[in-house]
């Protein structure tokens, strides 16, 4: 696979926070152009933080990163985040949310037709048509988080960077949500790192599943998804997946647990 197949390489990266221990150490991962790829793993594992080093939004202590034909460095225009919670400014309504930061100074430059055509694509795109008028005080956690992701969407991205974006929404909400990433994706053609510790999420949105764990963090399996859209959480590839996701967590689970030295 040549190096224009991939919207994201990372080699041998590392982070610690001053003073303290690596939070993840000797990193190395990639997400393909077009592809979905869940970083999954418990709490506490640096997934979240890896995911920021990742987006630019923290330089590594250690390693190099590639987005597209550039180092990364701080966050890229042609990127864009999400995250659990949707932080909708409460004086704009739907359309202004959706077009926040389209002109900020390293947005490439758009007329205003351009704009307003772009937040009006991707608020349709997230199913919010006819709505463009409402504010945040009238929307559900599930409303607020598809404006914020045509607010993403708007930025036309060539990679999102999604950090447990649906894990605040009751059960019915997040698998409406999860359905959607996966369709407005395919169709926007974006890649999508998701960091997530739901293993249900993991299985019905991904291309591919990296697992983290350990101490420091570190990518430890990786499990490519061939089943095809939509998936049913019931269907025999689904639970067997499942299981064997479920059974290198709880490996990991033990390994943490073991001490440090055998005993005499």
């Amino acid at each position: 696979m040549s190096v224009a197949d991939w919207a994201l390489q990372a080699q041998d990266l590392s982070y610690a926070y001053p003073g303290t221990a690596p939070v993840f150490q000797h990193v190395s991962l990639g997400v393909r152009k077009r592809e979905i790829v869940c970083l999954l793993g418990g709490s506490g594992c640096g997934k979240s933080s890896l995911l920021r080093v990742l987006a630019g939004l923290q330089p590594p202590s250690t390693g190099e990163i590639q987005f597209l034909d550039a180092p990364m460095r701080e966050p890229n225009p042609r990127s864009a985040l999400v995250f659990q919670q949707a932080s909708l400014l409460p004086w704009l309504n739907v359309t202004g949310n959706a077009g926040f930061g389209l002109d900020f100074k390293h947005q490439p430059k758009l007329t205003r037709e351009a704009h307003q055509a772009r937040v009006a694509q991707a608020i349709e795109a997230v199913g919010l048509k006819g709505r463009e008028k409402l504010y945040p005080s009238a929307l559900s956690g599930g409303m607020a988080q598809r404006v914020a992701l045509a607010r993403a969407l708007a930025r036309e991205p060539e990679l999102l960077f999604a950090d447990e974006p649906f894990s605040a929404l009751d059960a019915i909400t997040r698998a409406e949500m999860q359905s959607l990433l996966v369709d407005v994706v395919h169709r926007w053609h974006t890649a999508v790192l998701l960091v997530t510790h739901d293993i249900d999420e993991a299985i019905l949105v991904a291309d591919r599943i990296l697992l983290m764990g350990g101490k420091p963090g570190n990518i430890v399996r990786e499990w490519p998804v061939a089943i095809s859209q939509p998936r049913i959480g019931h269907s025999a590839d689904v639970i067997a997946l499942k299981m064997d996701i479920l059974d290198a967590l709880q490996a990991l689970q033990k390994q943490d647990q073991a001490p440090a030295f055998a005993p005499n």
